[in-house]
């Protein structure tokens, strides 16, 4: 029987939380030997085993992905504040005091910032300029000119006077 076109041959799949057989068999026999396993590896990483050492130390403190780090941003007002935000960062990498990575968050964050003042101004133009066109239309109105007509036939902005 062949399949469909884009139709699992099982398209039950393997239920929601079921476990490798494989997976339930090693934690049935490591069950009760968890404890005296743990102790052996600490023991031989006592003993110098780098291998059981490594193991040990990246249970007990394993890397960290995220720290905190200790970096003083300038404070964030202004697009002029944003470029001197990204030259402190760019300052402190060459110096060693901040990783590549840990400098792309912190750029991440300036340039949300930066994304967000453009969008602010953005808006307040837009306002402005429904605010100042809504004036001018009242105006228009009340000097008795009809601002449909106006709209209707605008002036030609490349004709100077010198075309027929």
């Amino acid at each position: 029987m062949p399949f469909q076109k884009g139709q699992s041959g099982n398209p039950g799949g393997r239920a929601p939380g079921a476990r490798n057989k494989a997976t339930i068999i090693a934690e049935t026999l490591l069950q009760g030997e968890a404890e005296a396993l743990t102790r052996l590896a600490i023991e031989r990483a006592m003993a110098g085993d780098m291998t059981a050492l490594r193991m040990c130390l990246d249970r007990v403190a394993p890397p960290s992905r995220h720290r905190t780090i200790e970096f003083e941003l300038p404070p964030l007002a202004s697009a002029a504040d944003a470029a001197s935000a990204l030259a402190a960062i760019t300052a402190a990498v060459a110096a060693g005091e901040l990783t590549p990575q840990e400098a792309g968050e912190l750029f991440k964050l300036v340039d949300g910032f930066e994304r967000m003042l453009a969008a602010t101004i953005l808006e307040q133009r837009l306002a402005t300029l429904e605010r100042a066109t809504a004036q001018s239309d009242s105006q228009l109105k009340q000097n008795g000119q009809d601002v449909e007509d106006d709209q209707k036939d605008p002036p030609d902005m490349y004709n100077f006077g010198d075309a027929p």
